[in-house]
């Protein structure tokens, strides 16, 4: 057997297996004050085989398999959940003494963490084999480029996945992520955001992974149907509310105590019936207060036109307000975290999931909800379109007609302000408007 305490083992003498995380010994038992020997390279260049696999310990659980074969493996030792594990780092001398310790810290420091050190270099390995063009993020910009979707709602999307999906799995190549990692992303977008966010991520999801089916980039879509692991998505995302509901939703905000941004931005959503984008990413620049007009450009319209908005006196109040507050800067409802950019409409979801009306109401729905209202109230269909931006069904007619009804819509949606300020307060005896006298 080889003598641990000098640097060479002599070929002739046969060395017998050791424990893990121990140096070999000799037949004859060292003296207990012998001093421990001084592990280098030249130390482990010089070992030799055996008729029986070895460890060779050089510290803190990293120790060198010797193959009867002559094969020298550096294998690191430790103990996760309870359980003890082998970790396996390279050969030697390929991987020197020096590069083996500092792996092991690299591996120590994992699993500090909770993590397995194979499973992270499993990972690393497959995002260098598949490379960016294989990930998740780099087959969403695939996906999404592949889409007849106007700018503004590719971004919209982009932006619910930046949020809600890729921070979990966005750089992990797509053949790596598994069924459980997008049950996992599903549950908490329900949580964090409401059962709508929750919807759009998995049917954003399933389309992105269909397309990495059909080009053999996975086996199978990790995307399931999950009828009874998601809670139910019960959201009417169109359905018009009544009077009664209105009044309650609109004193519900008035009750939240939450970000008064978000309170006033809803508002105005409900006082122009501007869509939800629309007035999240308002610039102060397209405001005229003293006129009482909004200009939304057309880069941020649906349809690629302007779109100029009467602004009832209620709407003027809450930007006068949010004029002290951001007046000098870009956008009116800035982000929270960088006040550079505008603020998402998670915002409004969020508000209302804290609220208890995720379930019954989304924020898109106030567009709904103020066209069946006004024409019920009489008012002409011509003006309410033209109010919510809609494109005229018929072409003929579209052609003709281009008119802005700026005065009729600003008597309009002046009466609808003070309908809301009626229903919030619970006042629900509101006479109709003969349609023959709005025409």
């Amino acid at each position: 057997m080889p003598d641990t305490s000098k640097e060479s083992c002599p070929p002739s003498q046969p060395i017998a297996p050791a424990d893990a995380g121990e140096a070999p010994t000799s037949s004859v038992a060292p003296s207990p004050r012998a001093s421990k020997p001084r592990v280098s390279d030249a130390a482990l260049r010089v070992l030799k085989p055996a008729d029986k696999p070895y460890k060779y310990a050089v510290g803190d659980g990293l120790y060198l398999e010797v193959s009867p074969r002559g094969s020298k493996l550096w294998r690191w030792k430790y103990r996760l959940g309870g359980k003890e594990n082998r970790y396996a780092i390279g050969s030697y001398p390929e991987t020197s003494l020096k590069e083996a310790r500092e792996q092991a810290d690299a591996a120590r420091k994992l699993v500090k963490q909770g993590q397995h050190p194979a499973q992270q270099r499993k990972i690393e390995r497959l995002k260098t084999i598949h490379g960016h063009a294989s990930t998740f993020n780099a087959l969403t910009d695939e996906w999404l480029a592949l889409k007849d979707w106007e700018d503004v709602t590719k971004k919209r999307r982009l932006d619910m996945l930046k949020r809600v999906v890729s921070p979990s799995i966005g750089d992990l190549p797509v053949r790596a992520i598994t069924p459980s990692m997008v049950l996992d992303i599903l549950k908490k977008a329900h949580s964090n955001n409401g059962p709508s966010v929750m919807a759009e991520a998995k049917r954003t999801m399933f389309g992105i992974f269909e397309l990495a089916a059909e080009t053999f980039r996975v086996d199978a879509n990790p995307v399931y149907q999950w009828r009874e692991a998601l809670p139910k998505n019960k959201t009417q995302h169109k359905r018009a509310l009544d009077i009664t509901e209105i009044g309650q939703l609109l004193r519900d905000v008035d009750g939240h105590g939450g970000n008064f941004q978000t309170q006033s931005a809803f508002k105005l959503m409900w006082l122009t019936l501007a869509r939800p984008s629309e007035v999240i990413e308002a610039e102060w620049e397209e405001f005229d207060l003293a006129e009482a007009q909004w200009r939304i450009p057309a880069e941020r319209m649906k349809k690629r036109r302007e779109h100029a908005l009467p602004l009832p006196t209620q709407a003027i109040e809450i930007l006068n307000g949010m004029k002290t507050l951001t007046g000098n800067r870009k956008h009116v409802f800035p982000h929270r975290d960088d006040k550079a950019k505008p603020m998402v409409t998670a915002a409004f979801r969020q508000m209302l999931h804290v609220l208890g009306w995720s379930g019954k109401f989304s924020p898109h729905a106030a567009r709904t909800t103020g066209s069946t209202r006004l024409n019920e109230l009489g008012f002409s269909s011509d003006w309410i379109e033209r109010q919510l931006a809609h494109a005229e069904p018929n072409s003929v007619r579209r052609t003709y007609n281009h008119a802005d009804y700026m005065q009729d819509r600003a008597k309009m949606m002046q009466q609808w302000a003070d309908l809301l300020d009626q229903w919030r307060r619970g006042t629900e005896n509101v006479v109709p408007i003969k349609r023959e006298s709005a025409a």
